[in-house]
């Protein structure tokens, strides 16, 4: 819009110029300008004030879809054109997730090897039926930082997780005991992970004993066996870890905290779960 275009630079240049290069008469550009907004403007504002909010509150990540799921949970009705043109309006873009082929594992482990019993079935029909385990790293300015995850795979809710300064097997142990305690120590649990000496470990597959839990590993060098925790991990590192540098190992640790606890399981909103959070999907599929 010309009038538009002359409001916002106004400040720089003489109205009269501006008019002028527009071919805008000044009389009509202040009729404009003292014209009573239309309802629609006024309906941009509070959209666009809500949109900022969501935008913020998601530390940047959403992108029109997740802040438009975010706009109609609070019952406003709006398409999804319409918070795209307003998210344009204000330069709000999410960050893109770093796409990159998953490197492939080295030999197996010599430890104990269980047969892919997951096979690629990433949707569970209730919680606690199949868990997905495995670790990622982190660098900061005194080393890296390993974060072990378990998910489960009907809410992709973080139901265990554990950080440490070494690649032990006490890591991936630490973030299971979590996720059983958390979740009541359920039974008939299938716990899937790769061949990591980690996970085939003594400690971890006498804890998945002593519990019931059921074994199932990745085929040897195939990550896509576990694709739901490299999606997982990607979405931390993109969201959460990438545009920052840590000088400490316990500042890495604060923010992968706050993004578990305070924004991926209770607010983050998943495609796969029809846009809801993983706390509030679960919460739902309890009350059905």
């Amino acid at each position: 819009m010309k009038c538009g275009f002359i409001v916002k630079h106004r400040g720089s240049w003489p109205t009269a110029w501006l008019c002028e290069a527009l071919g805008v008469s000044r009389g009509g550009f202040y009729a404009w300008l003292t014209r009573p907004r239309s309802q629609r403007a006024r309906r941009d504002e509070v959209l666009g004030a809500k949109i900022r909010t969501s935008f913020l509150q998601s530390d940047r990540t959403y992108g029109a879809r997740r802040v438009w799921h975010d706009l109609l949970a609070e019952g406003e009705a709006c398409g999804l054109h319409r918070i795209e043109r307003l998210m344009r309006q204000q330069a709000f873009r999410a960050r893109p997730r770093r796409r990159r082929m998953p490197v492939e594992t080295g030999p197996p482990s010599s430890g104990a090897i269980s047969p892919n019993v997951l096979n690629r079935q990433f949707e569970a029909v209730a919680p606690n039926r199949k868990w997905v385990a495995d670790f990622t790293y982190l660098w900061t300015a005194e080393g890296w930082l390993y974060v072990a995850a378990v998910v489960d795979l009907f809410s992709r809710r973080v139901v265990g997780w554990s950080m440490q300064a070494t690649m032990t097997a006490q890591l991936v142990t630490d973030a299971l005991v979590m996720a059983i305690w958390r979740r009541g120590k359920p039974e008939a649990v299938l716990h899937h992970s790769d061949r990591g000496s980690q996970y085939t470990s003594e400690p971890l597959q006498r804890l998945l004993a002593d519990h019931g839990l059921a074994c199932s590993m990745s085929r040897s060098g195939n990550c896509w066996d576990n694709a739901a925790m490299e999606s997982f991990f990607s979405t931390l590192k993109t969201e959460c870890t990438a545009r920052t540098t840590y000088r400490t190992r316990n500042q890495a640790r604060a923010d992968v905290f706050d993004y578990i606890e305070r924004f991926y399981n209770p607010r983050r909103r998943h495609s796969t779960l029809g846009y809801l959070s993983p706390m509030e999907f679960e919460r739902q599929a309890t009350e059905a």
